[in-house]
């Protein structure tokens, strides 16, 4: 599966002139090898700049009152590049692209609720081999002055406060894609691993992997061959002069045809270990990558059974808790029950005695528990029945 990709650049005034150059296509030519000049017609806009991206920055910042020192170093910009991969382009189809890339577009106007007015521009760009945007926009922060008034304050520092930002803006921007209808997977953001990488392609380019294997491929290790001092007409030369010939000309050369022999050799070993790291590199960056599909999918199933098991342990702590509520209730009834008992009990030794006139009712009352063994108070009863179990045991 492709990736939602959005990675963060912060830009000092002095950045602005030459990204806006390259950025809307201003310069004649490109360093950068992929950029089709033929296609540039390709590229449009989803927000231009009225002016310069220097310019512009001067325009917004007037017009909406913006607060916050600026400084010769102070980051002022910062410029969203937008992207998956070529596959998920050529899957998805044109009507798809330009909709992924509005989609996207919309995202950085909602997220920490940026607003349309602080994009500088938006472009995207179909010149090169991947599809991409790339927006500049200015870090303003809704906040309050001291006094407690709402301002907009340009802060870069504050705009990416948290240490982890990039990755609340990575989480963000997956989420936002997936719900309005893209299959793609979270990217991963270099601020997560804290170190400079380099993708198995980048690292080609820098060591001309490519120019190397033809190299290698085409170059011929073979030893030139030496003269021989026989060869040369002796008829016409003296020994003297063919022993001078082989010690000042012949041997010096045959040294340094072996010496560069040598480095020749010493050089292909070199590049074929280049090469060799580059395959291996291209070997395990694919392994990299399916071990983060697995990685992916086990989060997802670990995900999904911490879900269902909050739904179990929800559902049982739901059924106790009932069934706790349920034995209070019950409980309580039975208590009121005892007691109404206790009363009626009263009631009826007082009614007794009173009827046949038979003298106090604690008199009663022994009379009745010496004759029965039997005690009107529950606790003691079932106190004195366990007491004559364990005599009889």
């Amino acid at each position: 599966m492709s990736y939602a990709i959005i990675r963060n650049t912060k830009y000092k005034r002095e950045n602005l002139k030459g990204i806006f150059r390259h950025n809307e296509r201003r310069n004649r030519n490109y360093s950068n090898d992929n950029i089709d000049k033929e296609k540039s017609y390709l590229n449009y806009s989803i927000k231009s700049p009225q002016y310069s991206y220097e310019k512009e920055f001067d325009r917004i910042r007037e017009k909406y009152n913006l607060k916050g020192q600026i400084k010769v170093v102070s980051n002022i910009a910062c410029e969203y590049i937008i992207t998956s991969d070529h596959d998920f382009f050529e899957g998805i189809g044109e009507e798809e692209i330009k909709r992924f890339f509005e989609t996207a577009y919309k995202f950085v106007v909602e997220y920490k609720d940026l607003g349309e007015q602080y994009i500088m521009s938006a472009k995207v760009h179909r010149d090169e081999q991947t599809p991409h945007m790339h927006l500049i926009f200015l870090p303003v922060v809704h906040t309050t002055d001291k006094k407690g008034n709402s301002i907009d304050k340009l802060a870069c520092s504050e705009f990416w406060k948290a240490k982890d930002s990039y990755r609340q803006l990575q989480n963000a921007f997956y989420k936002y894609m997936v719900e309005n209808g893209f299959n793609l997977q979270r990217g991963l953001p270099k601020e997560e691993t804290n170190r400079q990488h380099y993708s198995v392609e980048e690292y080609k380019k820098i060591t001309n992997f490519k120019e190397t294997k033809e190299v290698l491929k085409n170059m011929k290790l073979e030893l030139p061959d030496v003269p021989d001092i026989t060869d040369i007409n002796i008829n016409r030369l003296s020994k003297k002069r063919d022993e001078k010939i082989l010690e000042e000309i012949i041997k010096p050369k045959d040294n340094l045809i072996q010496n560069l022999y040598q480095d020749n050799m010493d050089l292909h070993k070199e590049l074929s270990r280049q090469t060799k790291v580059i395959e291996e590199a291209e070997k395990y960056q694919k392994e990299r990558d399916m071990i983060m599909i697995d990685n992916e999918n086990l989060h997802n199933e670990v995900e999904q059974i911490r879900a269902e098991y909050k739904q179990k342990e929800f559902d049982i702590e739901w059924k106790y808790k009932s069934k706790i509520k349920g034995l209070e209730k019950e409980n309580s009834r039975l208590n009121k029950i005892i007691d109404k008992f206790y009363e009626t009990i009263d009631k009826f030794i007082h009614w007794i005695c009173k009827k046949f006139d038979m003298g106090a009712e604690d008199n009663l009352v022994r009379d009745f528990q010496k004759e029965t063994n039997t005690y009107l108070d529950a606790e003691k009863q079932l106190k004195y029945e366990d007491k004559e179990n364990e005599l009889e045991r």
